[in-house]
């Protein structure tokens, strides 16, 4: 694994500096996201194939950070651009975007070969965000937008291990037919169990109807695997999941908006909103009401933005300035019912997940609050889940600069990896729900 780990970093050293300048606009490009060309695959059919997991279409994708190896097969693996079918939170069928990753590493476990469905952490809410995107272009950057495609070395280590990968764009992120309903708990869910469906039919993929499958993701990818575990049963129970790992999950969207409000993400705020008012009537209604002019001009910027340009644009703005009022989002939000009853109903933690599930969150982590995501494994052991628990200690690293959040990002993902390894290999694991009550 160290030795992956160096070659990924000798691969990342040697093209930091790369810059993606966007192509010349032609008439047949469907859109240009802050400068950057958006490949027409992007632009989903006026009519998709019935089902969900289906394969829409697929091209071969280009790894930026890759090596050649042995007998002509390329480090870390083959990859596909893929399309394919989901159902949205309004019950309507939807193109996901995403790709698909045969490893060349061998899987040296018992049965066929295994397939983690990685959910990203936030990206942003700009098509050019998307991870597909990232894995082709590690890091796309010009006057207007900056993007890194930092999943990438937790991808490469999955693989590593001899597990294929397929990776997920989440609905309207990269396809360009719809904001990215960012947080969106069962878009999310239904967008990995889904890509864990169509892996399946990849051309040249190797992984079958009964390879074990698993899900990682941290951050809003934490909210995605746990939604995607406690969705399984009534969605996708013909996709054989084996363990979840879910790090810094939005559990709850109440919490989580008064974390990010006027700290260093506080564009993660507009990009909730304009995912919810999109997909929400009565939310919509709520920020139509009380959003003012600079609010409203703000939503638009950055309904476009990466996680870079959103930082650099809009860092530690209060939501107060957004509306008519004077009142923060949050506090508006809580005074109407209707609305207040949007976010509730994105609540992680009413339902038991499927197989056993790794929850990590950094005590410290005061952008996606720890007691929240604490309160998540609380109710799924409540609810006879099989949860392995773990709050992360760090020293405090300073007040909304995000810095609490990433860190155990980076602290866990070596135990992350070998936690799910070991569920993909079928070895058994011990639930901590008998501490997780009296645990911080």
């Amino acid at each position: 694994m160290s030795r992956i780990s160096s070659v990924l970093t000798t691969m990342v050293a040697t093209t930091a500096c790369m810059c993606v300048a966007a192509p010349p606009a032609a008439a047949t490009d469907p859109v240009v996201s802050r400068g950057v060309t958006i490949p027409a695959f992007y632009t989903p059919p006026a009519e998709l194939p019935t089902g969900n997991g289906v394969l829409v279409r697929h091209e071969p994708l280009r790894l930026g950070l890759s090596l050649p190896g042995l007998g002509g097969r390329t480090l870390p693996g083959t990859a596909t651009r893929l399309m394919y079918t989901s159902t949205d939170s309004a019950g309507q069928p939807v193109a996901v975007t995403g790709a698909y990753i045969e490893p060349s590493a061998r899987w040296k476990g018992a049965g066929p070969r295994p397939l983690v469905v990685v959910g990203s952490g936030t990206m942003g809410q700009g098509d050019q965000c998307a991870t597909s995107l990232a894995l082709q272009h590690p890091l796309t950057l010009n006057s207007r937008t900056v993007s890194l495609g930092y999943e990438t070395l937790a991808i490469y280590r999955l693989l590593a291990t001899g597990a294929a990968v397929v990776v997920t764009d989440y609905v309207g992120l990269g396809s360009t037919d719809r904001l990215h309903t960012y947080v969106n708990r069962v878009d999310e869910g239904h967008a990995m169990l889904d890509a864990a469906r169509v892996a399946r039919s990849v051309p040249g993929a190797s992984v079958t109807d009964t390879s074990r499958v698993a899900m990682y993701g941290y951050s809003q990818g934490g909210g995605a695997s746990a939604s995607a575990a406690e969705l399984h049963r009534t969605y996708a129970p013909d996709v054989p999941l084996v363990g979840t790992y879910s790090g810094a999950p939005p559990a709850d969207l109440t919490e989580v908006m008064k974390g990010v409000d006027g700290s260093a993400l506080a564009g993660a705020l507009a990009w909730s909103i304009n995912g919810f008012a999109q997909a929400e009537p009565e939310l919509r209604k709520v920020v139509d009401e009380n959003v003012n002019a600079t609010g409203r001009a703000a939503l638009k910027d950055i309904s476009t933005t990466c996680v870079g340009d959103a930082i650099l644009g809009y860092a530690f703005t209060k939501s107060t300035k957004w509306t008519s009022s004077g009142k923060s989002v949050a506090a508006i939000i809580a005074e109407e019912p209707t609305a207040q009853a949007v976010l509730d109903k994105q609540r992680l933690g009413t339902m038991k997940p499927t197989g056993p599930v790794r929850l990590v969150t950094g005590v410290q982590d005061d952008i996606v609050p720890h007691e929240q995501a604490r309160r998540l494994a609380a109710d799924w052991c409540a609810k006879g889940g099989d949860v392995t628990y773990k709050a992360i200690w760090l020293p405090n690293l300073g007040k909304k600069l995000a810095t609490n959040h990433l860190a155990p990002f980076v602290v866990d993902q070596s135990d992350a990896v070998k936690w799910l390894t070991d569920r993909l290999r079928g070895r058994p694991t011990g639930s901590n729900c008998w501490a997780v009550p009296t645990r911080r």
